[in-house]
């Protein structure tokens, strides 16, 4: 191998030199250059030693003229940094096989913050709905956080990557519009096999090392609630109730929903397919509060097999539900491969 970690290199476009921090594999190394770190392939560096050499002159040249429009500007110490927000970056681990074909080995996996705010983090990854990796820490302004590596053939079982982040000072002054920021705030990356490759040719053919997903631009300010004035309400004839004693007023849940159409409406032979998913998904997110509401352990739902569309738009809801703690599609002696168990977490 050409390079060691720690072997001082020249970056060739930018003529600027760095540290070798990790040999990736044995086409591209992570290098760093004033403290930011970033993958490069090995053609674009090379060792500082002929530039230091070349840089010294045994005999002196003769001056050549140099004019107003030559003369080098002067570099700004301290460059402003560009503030675009916060990243979710793959970078593909590439290996040749045996039949000299290039192939993905796995995704390194970074968490880039270019924004002028720490945050602390809580990331999560699941497969088909259940949870196989999580970690809580802190990252800072400007940084580049290593996050962990997936391998490439785990990516074809329907991966979410989720973040929840919040501020690590929340006591921070209010913003420039008077306002305060958000507790916390989540986001998720949920990747598709077909989008995965495409994305993937399209860095080989552009010679790039990564690709990033935005999780958020700009943290959100706080969103305040309208106070209900509760004598008003009573004297139009609301009833008021008392909050430790809303479960028993609530509709029974159901342990068990089936989703079939002929279930839900007698309507549905002059429904399109789309409203026909949009009446299953409301009459969902309907037993799923309940279920909520009421502290159920589980929930089944039945969508049937078909071709999967409501099966996969309800997995893309639960993915996103902090109470669900994980879901399964697997065969059941009574409903075959056509129902999601849904287990909560309180």
């Amino acid at each position: 191998m050409k390079y060691q970690i720690g072997d001082k290199v020249l970056i060739l476009h930018s003529n600027e030199e760095g540290t070798v921090l990790d040999i990736i594999n044995d086409k591209m190394l992570m290098v760093d250059v004033n403290g930011i770190s970033f993958p490069v392939y090995m053609d674009q560096v090379d060792f500082p030693y002929f530039k230091q050499f070349s840089a010294k002159k045994i005999f002196p040249s003769k001056k050549e003229k140099q004019y107003v429009d030559d003369v080098r500007k002067e570099k700004k110490p301290g460059e402003e940094k560009v503030v675009d927000g916060v990243w979710l970056t793959f970078l593909p681990v590439m290996d040749t096989d045996e039949f000299g074909d290039v192939v993905v080995e796995e995704l390194k996996l970074h968490l880039v913050n270019r924004t002028e705010t720490p945050y602390n983090f809580e990331y999560k990854l699941h497969f088909f709905g259940k949870p196989d990796f999580d970690l809580k820490n802190t990252i800072h302004p400007f940084e580049d956080f290593y996050l962990h590596d997936v391998d490439f053939a785990d990516l074809n079982d329907s991966p979410s990557f989720e973040f929840d982040f919040s501020l690590l000072q929340p006591d921070l002054p209010a913003s420039r519009h008077g306002k305060k920021k958000a507790d916390h705030f989540e986001a998720s990356v949920k990747l598709k096999p077909k989008q995965l490759f495409a994305k993937i040719e399209e860095l080989k053919e552009k010679n790039q090392a990564t690709f990033s997903q935005l999780l958020f631009a700009i943290y959100p300010d706080r969103v305040y609630e309208d106070k209900i004035e509760m004598g008003g309400l009573a004297a139009k004839g609301y009833k008021i109730y008392e909050a430790s004693q809303a479960r028993q007023h609530l509709e029974p849940a159901r342990s068990v929903i089936d989703l079939h159409i002929e279930k839900l409406t007698d309507d549905y032979r002059r429904m399109s397919n789309y409203e026909i998913v949009s009446l299953q998904l409301k009459t969902f997110e309907k037993y799923y509060h309940l279920a909520i509401a009421h502290h159920q352990h589980s929930l089944i739902v039945i969508h049937g097999v078909g071709e999967g569309v409501l099966r996969n738009e309800i997995h893309d809801i639960l993915r996103l539900k902090k109470e669900v703690k994980s879901f399964v599609n697997q065969y059941h002696p009574n409903f075959g491969y056509g129902a999601t168990e849904i287990f909560f977490q309180y």
